[in-house]
């Protein structure tokens, strides 16, 4: 039958025509010209977030979202406390009798205030137990495109809109966390990776001790490892235009530490690599000075993820509702289970042999996250995957909306944004999806530290 309908656009491709509309062959030298375009409009894009002197600032919080969100007082008690207390910040007015905006520096100053005379059934401050340390938390997944980074960074500022002080660990060599919060890294030099070195340098001169003891010749120390041996963690951490965040960047030459792990691995069969960030941040005092420690690790089950993992008290999975994201994280919990169990049995053996305690990993709690979900289409297969997973899914459903959209076209969270540039609706649900996840994961956290706290009381009482 004759149809009115165009073609498809495949079809009836004339050759000459399409030789016509292609480029010269491309050269090596044409990926240098693309990451230079790509650095120009990255750049361009990074800028757009800045203000005149060239700074990354975050906005300011209204009276509306201080008391909805971020203090627990009634609007007209909030105002009441600031006019009987001049000496608090009063916010700033853009026209007189206008509403009152406040720093985030300024909020917490309040919530301080609020939590030393307000109510005792308030929670004015997040709760941490005294005399524990801070709790690290990894985002994982190999699958790409599933959130993984944004998860991340929009649990750092919940976190910190809490009240809580957070440092970020960018992992990824992609450096994504890092330019959501500002970060410029220069070279390895001020990423993780110096931590790394220096946790094998100082095994290799613990170990060429035992080999002189021995009578044997000691390895060389080499001009990188002597070089990280100087530095410590705060020549690493740098602060961000969050007052409770600091970050720890990454940018593309952290990928060498995936090539650079093995070699010294090899070198050292003793070398317990899975150890050297979690050593590395307690020896320098990190989990002290923190409450909580987020890790965006690679796409990846490499030697960086598995350093991110084996840190983690808690693991969340970002994936999607898709059979194929789905099917991927199941393949990511896979070999989670082949390399861990793999790592514990070569332990063992020695640790067997020679009367010491075995290698057991542990977390807290491990929990399967969905993110970018569109209810009307995947809400079957997310119940089917509650149902497989169980309590290891959470309930929690990350949405995507027209907030979370601009903020990530604006190299921003979705906290960052303005409420004024939406309608008020729009904002509300546009956070009530990070809300529900940070909820879902500060239950966990408090759960997991309340449980560490009466494990230390019986143990002192004991």
């Amino acid at each position: 039958m004759a149809t009115d309908a165009p073609p498809p656009p495949h079809a009836n491709i004339a050759p000459d025509a399409a030789l016509a509309d292609l480029d010269g062959a491309v050269g090596t030298a044409s990926f240098a010209a693309l990451a230079e375009a790509c650095a120009r409009g990255r750049a361009d894009l990074a800028a757009r977030g800045l203000d005149d002197s060239g700074e990354r600032r975050l906005r300011m919080f209204s009276t509306w979202e201080i008391t909805r969100y971020l203090i627990p007082v009634a609007p007209g008690h909030f105002r009441r406390v600031l006019k009987a207390n001049p000496d608090l910040p009063q916010g700033h007015a853009q026209v007189d009798g206008g509403t009152r905006w406040f720093t985030l520096d300024e909020v917490l100053r309040l919530r301080a205030h609020f939590a030393e005379g307000g109510a005792k059934n308030r929670h004015y401050l997040p709760w941490r137990p005294k005399d524990l340390p801070a709790k690290l938390v990894a985002v994982a997944n190999f699958k790409g495109g599933v959130g993984k980074t944004s998860t991340a960074a929009h649990l750092a500022m919940s976190a910190a809109l809490d009240g809580y002080k957070v440092l970020v660990i960018d992992l990824d060599s992609q450096g994504s966390m890092s330019s959501i919060f500002g970060a410029r890294v220069a070279d390895e030099w001020g990423t993780v990776f110096p931590l790394l070195a220096r946790h094998y340098a100082r095994h290799l001169r613990a170990d060429n001790q035992r080999r002189i003891d021995r009578g044997e010749a000691p390895q060389p120390l080499d001009d990188t490892l002597a070089e990280a041996l100087k530095l410590g963690a705060d020549d690493l951490i740098r602060g961000t235009h969050w007052p409770n965040i600091d970050l720890i960047g990454a940018q593309l030459n952290l990928y060498w530490a995936e090539f650079q792990i093995p070699v010294w691995r090899m070198a050292a069969r003793g070398w317990k690599l899975w150890d050297a960030l979690t050593d590395s941040l307690a020896d320098d005092g990190v989990l002290e000075r923190y409450d909580i420690v987020i890790l965006d690790t690679p796409p990846a089950l490499g030697y960086l993820t598995i350093n991110g993992l084996a840190a983690a008290d808690i693991l969340l999975v970002p994936t999607g509702a898709s059979f194929l994201e789905f099917d991927s994280t199941g393949r990511f919990f896979d070999m989670l289970h082949a390399t861990f169990n793999s790592i514990e049995e070569g332990e063992n053996l020695a640790a067997r042999a020679l009367g010491r305690p075995e290698l057991a990993f542990e977390w807290d709690a491990v929990r399967a996250v969905i993110t970018r979900y569109d209810g009307a289409q995947q809400a079957e297969l997310a119940a089917l995957m509650q149902a497989w997973l169980g309590r290891s899914l959470a309930p929690a459903r990350q949405g995507y909306t027209a907030l979370i959209g601009q903020a990530g076209e604006q190299v921003s969270g979705i906290y960052e944004a303005d409420y004024r540039d939406f309608n008020r609706e729009t904002y509300i649900r546009g956070r009530e999806t990070f809300d529900e996840t940070y909820a879902m994961f500060k239950r966990l956290l408090i759960g997991a530290w309340r449980r560490d706290e009466l494990a230390a009381a019986q143990e002192g009482g004991g």
